[in-house]
């Protein structure tokens, strides 16, 4: 097999897998894991695949983040999950609510009544639940990131260090029962590995398009949530291995 034809190859399985790893492809191309790494660091420099440790990455995994009002693909879909995850809401007390278009579909569908103290670091959600009384809305400070609308970075992540969560509502960019929790920018991965230490319960909303994806920053691994909700839609075999790997995973 000419050089070319293997790099085909790989990048082909890159974008079928989510991932490739240097040991894997020497051994199905009868090659030494030097030479996958130089077709890697070529497949870099041509902007294809992004190498990570022990391997590589589609480009278009790690480097596309759509902005948050651009957001519409899967609403229904989105809108769904945050309606079933509603269940895990408690009476009273503290919760939190991660920036991303599902979480700010469950903002639009928290039950009025309760007395909560809503934590975010999402602008939209802040605002739109700030005129509900029986709301107490904080948020975390920290730099707001244009692609999100969300706070992240060292102020954020020393508010969610001095709360109590009862319940995190979280999201993710990539939902994988292998290759765990991940997200495209470092910044955001700090502060999602933040959360999942901030909260006793931690339930993660996910569409169809997060199972199965990787990433490039991994922040966290399945078990560290106690709930996944998602669509019954998504990759049969990644909701089989979520099974597996979640306390608890809700369909919708």
């Amino acid at each position: 097999m000419y050089a070319e034809e293997r790099r085909y190859a790989i990048v082909q399985s890159a974008r079928r897998a989510g991932r490739v790893e240097v040991a894997a492809l020497a051994q199905e191309f009868g090659v030494t894991p030097e030479t996958v790494r130089v077709d890697l660091n070529a497949l870099q420099a041509s902007g294809i695949l992004k190498r990570v440790h022990g391997g590589a990455v589609p480009v278009e995994r790690t480097l596309f983040e759509p902005q948050i009002a651009s957001r519409v693909e899967f609403a229904d879909e989105k809108r769904a999950i945050a309606g079933a995850a509603l269940a895990e809401l408690p009476e009273a007390g503290a919760v939190f609510l991660e920036s991303g278009s599902t979480s700010m579909f469950l903002a639009e569908q928290l039950p009025r009544g309760r007395s909560l103290s809503v934590f975010t670091n999402s602008l939209p959600i802040a605002t739109y639940l700030a005129t509900v009384p029986e709301y107490t809305v904080h948020t975390l400070g920290g730099r707001v990131r244009p692609v999100t609308l969300g706070e992240v970075d060292t102020v954020a992540i020393r508010t969610l260090h001095g709360v109590n969560i009862d319940v995190a509502f979280l999201g993710t960019n990539g939902l994988s029962a292998e290759f765990g929790l991940t997200t495209p920018d470092q910044a955001e991965a700090d502060f999602k590995r933040a959360t999942l230490a901030s909260a006793r319960r931690r339930v993660l909303l996910a569409d169809r398009s997060k199972v199965g994806t990787v990433a490039l920053w991994r922040y966290g691994d399945v078990s560290d949530v106690h709930v996944v909700v998602t669509s019954s839609r998504a990759d049969e075999r990644e909701i089989g291995a979520l099974r597996e790997t979640t306390g608890r995973l809700v369909l919708v």
